[in-house]
């Protein structure tokens, strides 16, 4: 295959987070929420010529037996505020932010995101995402109002609004006279008047049309409904499908929705999170693996990590030593609050994972670092690449999330080693286009 026939690589860099995958006790480490952590990680990923960095976003802090959690990191500052302060100090990489269609208002989020695809010069994103529970809503003045079923059809009418209120300002709304005055066109300004089961809206936007028309759409939702929605209204699916195969069956599901919906491959990128370890030699990057896996799940991690699934107190049990022989608690469900329950039947969940563990001899803590802290790339740089390289050749993803297991420095390396291989195998970008907005950089739809 030539070097003009290969697929492009797309990266995109996930700002560490509230998950174990993140070591914050690394010497490395430095805060959450100061403007240094987020200026390095944006400038570090824009060096490497990446798509997009991408925050995820937390509306309560997560609660573990009815306290809060404290192995989670402390805080979750405010999406819109963080993008537009890293606008300001980089030029070309898209910012995409996680912000939900349940807790927000179509008209007030639709204007902030127009402003911010200004200010920026067209490289914002909507990580679009959704919730049910009660834990979340009693924070908001609604509360736990809505019910699951009803998550992705709000959703859908939050983005069908915001639409027609980025698309409410022709391209030509705004008319320059012969003195170098600016005046609104009225003509140019179109009414928005929608009426559905979610939103009433009636009235016009504020802000003229944005570089992009429409920011770019993020969707993570895995279900059946989930992938539907990512088929009719996304450009970019936010994966957690890693495993190749499992990967490649993924790709070929959500694109096979493309067609009768009028899109073609190209209009919807899957991206995949994946975590890595690098090293000189295979053996090298495989035992820095195992050290980074240990530091990411501690005996106290392990512990609260069954304790999700068994819904009972299990601070009597030895990490390293076998999996609870009792069963879950029906009634302890809720026994963490603020993180996405993994399992819908946690009885055959704990009965997989204790024949797994008996199979392969694991502990608590070997168990659990199986199930979350398995690094998705390990090898050489060289070898990492062409591991990338394959998923996206054989179409098993469009790129991947990167996702570094320290902040904000966790990227660093991977920018140093692996986006050099990537570039020598003609797969992945030298430089920016000055100019280039995130959807066009991206091949997906535009609406400018």
């Amino acid at each position: 295959m030539s070097t003009s026939e290969l697929r492009q690589v797309h990266l995109a860099a996930h700002f560490p987070g509230v998950n174990n995958t993140t070591v914050w006790s690394d010497p490395s480490s430095e805060s959450q929420i100061a403007f240094s952590s987020f200026r390095h990680f944006a400038q570090n990923a824009e060096r490497g010529y990446f798509d997009y960095l991408f925050l995820a976003e937390g509306l309560r802090v997560r609660e573990h037996k009815g306290r809060i959690y404290e192995a989670d990191v402390a805080g979750r500052p405010n999406t819109l505020a963080i993008l537009a302060a890293v606008a300001a100090v980089t030029e070309h990489i898209g910012l995409v932010g996680t912000l939900s269609a349940t807790f927000n208002e179509p008209y007030e989020l639709a204007r902030q995101l127009a402003t911010a695809d200004h200010l920026s010069g067209g490289r914002i994103g909507w990580n679009v995402v959704t919730t049910s529970d009660a834990f979340h809503g009693a924070n908001f003045r609604r509360g736990a109002f809505l019910d699951r079923d009803d998550r992705y059809r709000r959703a859908a009418e939050f983005l069908e609004v915001s639409r027609q209120l980025w698309d409410g300002w022709a391209p030509d709304a705004v008319v320059a006279d012969k003195a170098g005055g600016r005046f609104l066109s009225p003509a140019g300004v179109t009414e928005v008047d929608f009426h559905g089961d979610f939103f009433d809206v009636t009235g016009r936007a504020t802000v003229s049309r944005s570089p992009q028309g429409h920011p770019l759409i993020v969707q993570a939702g895995d279900s059946a409904a989930g992938r539907d929605f990512a088929a009719q209204h996304a450009d970019v699916i936010f994966s957690l499908h890693s495993e190749f195969a499992d990967a490649q069956a993924f790709y070929t599901d959500v694109k096979s929705r493309l067609p009768a919906l009028g899109r073609d491959e190209d209009s919807l990128k899957v991206l995949p999170a994946v975590t890595f370890a690098l090293g000189d030699t295979q053996a090298e990057a495989e035992e820095r693996a195992r050290d980074i896996a240990l530091a990411q799940t501690s005996g106290a991690t392990a512990i609260a990590f069954l304790e999700r699934i068994w819904g009972r107190d299990l601070t009597a049990y030895d990490p390293d030593g076998p999996l609870p022989s009792i069963d879950p608690d029906p009634a302890g469900a809720g026994i963490t609050q603020g993180r996405a329950n993994n399992a819908a039947d946690p009885q055959s969940t704990a009965d997989a994972w204790r024949a797994r563990a008996e199979a392969e001899k694991l502990s608590i803590r070997e168990l659990v670092i199986a199930l979350s802290a398995r690094h998705g790339f390990v090898g050489t740089p060289s070898r990492v690449a062409e591991e990338i390289n394959r998923f996206v050749q054989e179409r098993a993803s469009d790129g991947f999330v990167i996702v570094g297991h320290t902040n904000p420095y966790g990227l660093d390396e991977f920018v140093d080693t692996v986006v050099p291989e990537l570039q020598n195998r003609g797969v992945y970008r030298t430089s920016y286009e000055n100019g280039e907005t995130l959807r066009h950089r991206l091949g997906v739809r535009e609406y400018a």
